[in-house]
């Protein structure tokens, strides 16, 4: 069976890829080991993530802006405070002009979204569960066969497998990686009090706690980065103890809080592959990078290498283009990587400056968020990055198809 790409993981990640391209008329087969059904649950994935409005517009271009109406909340602001200090750096969606930072939406919601728009598509063929049993790239193409005796053929393979991608380690490609001493909670809660659609990202010496405001407007993820030692003591504090913990970190301005989701954990670390592309080979997503949850960039960084790939697969289409030859996948490689390793070291070297103990560097810290706060034009700079508008913008991530 023939196609333009075949993509290997059917996660957030690929399965946006396949509908970007599939927007274009650009055929892919999306493979993956898992039932991607079982991947809906709450149990599965209990996460929420944060859709920058660069994503957000991809994400009408190719059709799926039904998920951020019906299920996003919407983000008009986002506090940033050094613990409770009342010197703060505040983002509001209104200087801007463009609408809500982004919006915040359940993961299982958006694998739903995407798999009935993966069924549904004309272009994108789902192998899910499927096992492949051989993976051949070679001068002329891609080969890739399946346990039920299927053989996919391809000019490019994406590989959308994770941070843990055996086809970026298959591929002999190199990662720069570490492991941070944190862990995060992750967690939903209610509470009396409307958030407001302001997101607060409040910083311990353990790390980030960030609150992240849902649609209904008394629910909020938590995503908590503690101490490792600490985390199977906080697990273990059960729904009561947790929320007490959770109120007294936000300083009681959500009201009465209870937990209403299991808290889950992940350990936390950093990884940048050496090169995004090999012989008929694209990581995407995770499988090229890994970073600290601050700022909640991950995600959207991987959508943004979704735009990029699928304009340069787009306008290689057009010209008739090998979509697997070195020129284009060296113009992804160039594009991404750039914008990525920014982004990855801004927030690790940010997340290190606030892990700093001690009253002197706490000081420094707090009197630096409220000098931003009084300069608009680095103030603006620093918006824009949240939004995901800066740099040489593909044009899904401008709400226009390629």
């Amino acid at each position: 069976m023939s196609n333009d790409v075949i993509i290997i993981g059917g996660g957030l990640v690929g399965m946006t890829l396949a509908l970007a391209l599939d927007a274009h008329g650009v055929t892919s087969a999306v493979v993956d080991a898992a039932d991607l059904d079982a991947t809906l649950t709450q149990a599965f994935d209990g996460r929420a993530s944060a859709i920058a409005s660069a994503s957000a517009r991809m994400f009408r271009a190719i059709g799926l802006g039904g998920v951020l109406d019906e299920h996003g909340g919407a983000i008009g602001g986002i506090r940033v405070t050094d613990g409770l200090s009342p010197l703060h750096l505040h983002f509001d969606a209104r200087e801007g002009g463009s609408g809500p930072l982004g919006y915040m939406v359940e993961n299982r919601l958006l694998r739903a979204a995407l798999l009935t728009a993966g069924r549904a598509a004309a272009h994108v063929t789902l192998h899910a569960p499927a096992r492949t049993t051989g993976i051949e790239r070679t001068i002329d193409g891609v080969t890739v066969t399946l346990a039920s005796n299927d053989v996919l053929t391809a000019p490019l393979l994406v590989a959308a497998d994770g941070r843990r991608s055996v086809l970026r380690e298959g591929a002999g490609i190199r990662s720069s990686r570490w492991t941070y001493p944190n862990t995060a909670i992750v967690t939903m809660i209610a509470h009396t009090r409307d958030h407001g659609g302001i997101a607060a990202e409040l910083f311990y010496p353990s790390g980030p706690f960030a609150v992240l405001p849902m649609r209904d407007g008394l629910r909020s993820a938590i995503v908590w980065t503690v101490d490792e030692a600490d985390a199977p003591g906080m697990l273990k504090l059960g729904p009561r103890g947790l929320a007490a913990e959770i109120a007294r970190h936000t300083g009681g301005y959500l009201g009465d809080i209870e937990v209403i989701a299991p808290a889950a954990s992940y350990p936390l670390s950093f990884h940048h592959a050496e090169s995004y592309v090999a012989e008929r080979l694209a990581l995407v997503g995770d499988a090229a990078h890994g970073i600290h949850p601050i700022a909640g960039q991950g995600l959207n960084m991987g959508l943004r290498d979704v735009a990029a790939l699928a304009e340069v697969l787009v306008d290689g289409a057009r010209l008739g283009m090998d979509l697997g030859a070195p020129a284009p996948l060296d113009r992804y490689d160039r594009w991404r990587r750039v914008d990525n390793m920014a982004v990855a070291a801004a927030t690790d070297t940010l997340n290190r400056l606030f892990a700093v103990k001690g009253r002197a560097p706490a000081a420094v810290r707090r009197l630096g968020l409220a000098a931003v706060e009084r300069i608009p034009a680095l103030k603006h700079r620093f918006m824009a990055e949240a939004r995901g508008e800066t740099g040489q913008r593909p044009k899904l991530l401008t709400g226009a198809l390629v």
